[in-house]
């Protein structure tokens, strides 16, 4: 198995890093919208467009999702099904999904979802930061690093 990149990419703040990682790397990408996005001309990236169906996107990254696979999305519910799939999945901030901590995270996204249901006004996430973008491109050269290894 060789090593490869999904994207959930309709709002990823950090496209224009992986293409930089991938062609470092030589590492494929796999970008998925539910909308046509520009991606860059080159045999490491292609594009998937999905329709734009309620999760279409996450349907095909999950199910695109195995062991040599780095997923990227904010998303927590994709997450905790591309990590029962055994892929490794790393958010746009740099933060990894892990097993042993994506039961919290989903417990904690649907209080907040009750939370905000009941009227409750809560922030949102943090701005995306500098650092955000250095420790997501941290993350991913070491899940390349430990994926090419063990492929």
């Amino acid at each position: 198995m060789t090593p490869h990149i999904l994207v959930d990419a309709d709002a990823c703040p950090v496209k224009d890093e992986i293409y930089q990682v991938a062609y470092r790397t030589g590492v494929a990408v796999v970008i998925v919208s539910n909308s046509h996005l520009r991606v860059p001309d080159h045999p490491l990236i292609r594009r998937v467009v999905v329709s734009d169906g309620f999760d279409a996107a996450d349907d095909w990254i999950a199910a695109a999702a195995d062991k040599a696979a780095i997923v990227v999305t904010a998303d927590i519910l994709l997450a905790d099904r591309c990590i029962k799939a055994g892929a490794t999945v790393i958010a746009p901030n740099g933060k990894p999904f892990t097993a042993s901590g994506i039961g919290a995270a989903v417990a904690t996204r649907a209080i907040m979802a009750d939370l905000r249901a009941g009227g409750e006004q809560l922030g949102g996430p943090a701005p995306f930061a500098k650092t955000d973008r250095s420790r997501f491109l941290q993350a991913m050269d070491a899940a390349i690093v430990r994926l090419k290894r063990a492929h």
